[in-house]
Order: C-alpha cells, then sequence, then structure tokens
C-alpha cells in the first residue's frame, strides 16, 4: 500500500507541472488572439496581417499539441521554443496595432 502511495505522490509531482506549464502557454495564445481581434475590430490590423497572425498562432498551436501528446508533456527546453515564438508573435502584434 506505501508503495502505491509513494507512486501516486512520484507521478503527480512528475505529471502535474508539465500539465500546469501547457495552461500558461494556451492562456498566453488565447490572450494574443484576444489582442489580435482587438486590432482587427478597431482597424489597425489589416485582413493580409490577421491571415499572416492566424497562420503564425496556428503552428504554434500544433506544436504545443505535438509536444503535449508526445508523452513526455512539455520539457522545459519546448516550453522556451514556444515561448520565443509566442514573444515573436506578440511583438508583431504590436507593430501591426501601431504601425
Amino acid at each position: 500500500m506505501k508503495r502505491l502511495i509513494a507512486a501516486a505522490v512520484c507521478a503527480s509531482v512528475i505529471f502535474l507541472p508539465t500539465i500546469a506549464s501547457a495552461g500558461e502557454v494556451y492562456r498566453r495564445e488565447v490572450n494574443q488572439e484576444q489582442r489580435i481581434y482587438n486590432g482587427v475590430r478597431n482597424g489597425s490590423i489589416t485582413p493580409v496581417e490577421l491571415r499572416n497572425l492566424q497562420r503564425r498562432e496556428a503552428a504554434v498551436d500544433a506544436t504545443r499539441r505535438r509536444y503535449i501528446h508526445s508523452g513526455r508533456g512539455l520539457t522545459v527546453r519546448e516550453r522556451r521554443q514556444l515561448n520565443r515564438r509566442e514573444n515573436n508573435i506578440s511583438r508583431t502584434i504590436y507593430r501591426y496595432k501601431h504601425n
């Protein structure tokens, strides 16, 4: 019984941080999509810019899903890579909204 409890505790310690980090990436992606659509509504983002941003967001989303379903969740390296790509998209959103 003690081994079963210890195994459950170890599994939760290993897997819960990766699930939480996936949630952080997802929340950020949703926030950026909201920024994009606010820019479209107020006219600061053109239809061409919208398509570009949607394509890039979809690519990040596909990569995130692929990493999560790879069986080991998000590693530190994968999380950094996704964060870097999201930072790049965020800067592009800012540029499009302020040009």
